[in-house]
């Protein structure tokens, strides 16, 4: 049977990243998107050209109901999950805490806290043996940030990775009965496109300097990890969080 991931954010970044990997290594792919229908079309493509299924589905992982359609339609198009990788999240626009507006903090803490909450409840749901499932490996996408702070950038990013930590320590322990197996990938200072719209697209030229190996990372050097804990070759592997942060 082919082993199906479930890729929130699949379209751009560190999500696309795990698309093509997960592909690679013999996943076929659901890519979920929130607007960026085109890139997550593209990422379909390239997952399609290296000889694995993918879809492109649309939902908005703060919406219930859409979190529920969006399994259900992996499922109708692919079969059952294996695999989950909740890489959707955002971090707000650049500020100090005093300076941050209401709603920017709200919202980032719905993408990525509960948004991520949802898709673990709805995988656990699915995969556990108590219910019919077969087990299988979710991979929440953490950030350096929970353990750095970020002050003066956005301090609510950091508190909503922190949570991200917690629930996958958590869950491990409360769904590896089921054969559930959760852990975490914490990323440094990667070269991705999340930089520009917090608003500072000279970020990663700026932080450069405080990386031990003097260089920023990339999305696949992100995406290995969490491909790897999507694996067998992770088997002995939960509630774990691996840094990618180069020492930073």
């Amino acid at each position: 049977m082919a082993k199906v991931v479930l890729v929130t954010g699949g379209s751009r970044g560190i999500g696309a990243a795990a698309c093509r990997l997960a592909a690679r290594d013999g996943w076929d792919v659901a890519v979920n998107f929130g607007r960026e229908r085109e890139a997550a079309e593209a990422i379909v493509a390239e997952v399609r050209a290296a000889g694995r299924r993918a879809v492109a589905l649309q939902a908005d992982v703060r919406d219930e109901e859409a979190v529920l359609r969006l399994f259900d339609q992996t499922e109708e198009a692919l079969g059952p999950i294996s695999g989950l990788v909740n890489s959707a999240g955002i971090t707000g626009r650049i500020s100090k805490l005093m300076d941050a507006p209401a709603e920017e903090m709200r919202r980032t803490l719905e993408i990525n806290v509960m948004g991520t909450l949802l898709c673990c409840r709805e995988a656990v749901r699915r995969m556990a043996r108590s219910r019919g499932g077969t087990g299988g490996s979710i991979v929440n996408l953490s950030s350096r940030a929970a353990d750095l702070g970020s002050p003066n950038e956005f301090v609510w990013y950091a508190a909503s990775k922190g949570a991200i930590d917690s629930l996958t320590i958590g869950l491990a322990r409360e769904a590896g009965p089921e054969g559930i197996r959760v852990n975490a990938v914490a990323p440094g200072l990667i070269l991705t496109d999340i930089h520009a719209s917090a608003g500072d697209a000279g970020r990663v030229e700026r932080l450069t300097p405080a990386v031990p190996l003097g260089r920023p990372g990339t999305a696949e050097e992100s995406a290995e990890p969490i491909v790897w804990l999507l694996s067998e070759a992770a088997s002995y592997v939960s509630g774990t969080v691996v840094d990618v942060g180069a020492g930073r």
